[in-house]
């Protein structure tokens, strides 16, 4: 029988990585992270996971952890959020070029200066061109179940991933959440087996510097030069997609919650107007969908839930023949708009089917509160905008006083 509990977004990413096996446990504290690896390290005291447990004394230094288990073999795990997440930076591109399969929950908080505990997405949108793929979670149910399904992806993939949910308004919220059985989710996540294993006898460099054609490796085999490397990661990610619906359909046969879409969608069938949104968010704007269909508007909430790779055949096909698109993001891509924004409208470039009116905003910036009310102003004026053609090629902020 399922058993529901009640936890935070913090606990459910913590008793995920448990149900998951996970074999080291890299562990650095910031806010509002750190109940996943205080939770991980009660179990690991007590016997109820066997792990590794490594105490580090910052965030680069947990993703070095993290690199070297997973380069030897080893399920590797860490969170992080941020300034954390920035301060990774290096090693984040060193985990991709690796190909490591290393999932790592984000608990999405304003990056400073100024200095803010509080969540908006700018730390892992700032991320996005790491080469790690990025899963956005609209509640707490997510937060438990995607990184088990990010485990089985990146295993898969040999690609690590973020599952990212919102600091405080996911990581501290209690919330139900149907939990996993540990027979079950062993029957859909074997253990990891690495792509190669490390021989004493037979001793190899790993990421040594390499020039820029292809060279021949000790057996003669032609392995390709730097930038052959960089194309076999971007044709991965762009192949990625299908591993991910694969496992979320999996995932659904077990457990009855498929993941197979990498879109959430809400009253979308015959929607005129709709919100498109990640984590939340996504949530916040069903409620103003809901409000605006009273008043007699057809709306409709699209919430994308896989960011990296991103989906854009499967949003150019949610989206086209709409009337307007209002993408309301919690992150700017400074000097321009937001980044969501910018990517949904080149899914439409060189394509034949009618675009709709796309207006973005960005809006709850640092924690910045921002109600079904205040989504309801962003159609309103979308609406009002697309109408007289009179839509901005820059994005409007919300409540930025």
């Amino acid at each position: 029988m399922e058993q529901t509990l009640i936890l935070t977004g913090a606990q459910a990413a913590a008793e995920a990585a448990r149900l998951s096996r996970v074999q080291v446990i890299a562990a650095y504290p910031i806010t509002p992270q750190s109940k996943i690896p205080e939770t991980l390290s009660a179990y690991v005291e007590r016997g109820v996971l066997q792990a590794q447990f490594v105490r580090v004394e910052s965030e680069h230094s947990a993703m070095g952890v993290c690199i070297a288990a997973s380069i030897a073999g080893a399920r590797a795990f860490t969170a992080t959020s941020a300034n954390g997440l920035a301060y990774m930076h290096e090693q984040l591109h060193w985990a991709a070029g690796s190909r490591l399969p290393i999932v790592m929950p984000v608990a999405n908080r304003g990056v400073a200066a100024p200095w803010t505990i509080l969540n908006d997405c700018q730390d892992t949108i700032s991320q996005r061109d790491t080469g790690w793929m990025q899963i956005y979670c609209m509640n707490n149910q997510e937060a438990l179940d995607l990184v088990v399904v990010a485990f089985k992806a990146a295993e898969q993939l040999l690609i690590p991933c973020m599952v990212c949910f919102d600091g405080f308004l996911l990581s501290h919220t209690f919330m139900p959440v149907s939990m996993l059985g540990q027979e079950d989710v062993d029957s859909y996540l074997p253990p990891y087996v690495p792509f190669h294993t490390l021989d004493a006898d037979n001793p190899v460099n790993i990421n040594p510097v390499i020039t820029s054609d292809p060279i021949a490796d000790p057996d003669g085999v032609m392995s390709p030069g730097y930038m052959g490397i960089r194309f076999r990661l971007q044709k991965s990610l762009e192949e990625a997609l299908p591993v991910l619906r694969q496992a979320g359909r999996e995932f659904g046969e077990i457990f009855g919650r498929s993941y197979e879409d990498p879109l959430f969608r809400y009253r979308t069938e015959d929607a005129d107007f709709v919100f498109v949104a990640m984590g939340a968010l996504a949530g916040e704007a069903s409620e103003a969908a809901d409000a605006l269909r009273e008043k007699g508007v057809k709306a409709g909430v699209l919430g994308v839930r896989v960011y990296r790779p991103f989906p854009a055949a499967e949003l150019y096909e949610a989206l086209c023949g709409r009337r307007v698109a209002a993408v309301i993001e919690k992150a700017i891509s400074y000097g321009y708009e937001g980044a969501l924004s910018s990517e949904i409208k080149a899914s439409f470039y060189a394509k034949s089917g009618p675009a709709p009116a796309i207006t973005n905003y960005i809006v709850s910036l640092g924690g910045k509160d921002v109600a079904a009310a205040d989504l309801i102003q962003v159609a309103t004026e979308s609406i009002a905008a697309a109408k007289s053609g009179t839509v901005s090629d820059r994005a409007r902020w919300l409540g930025f006083e």
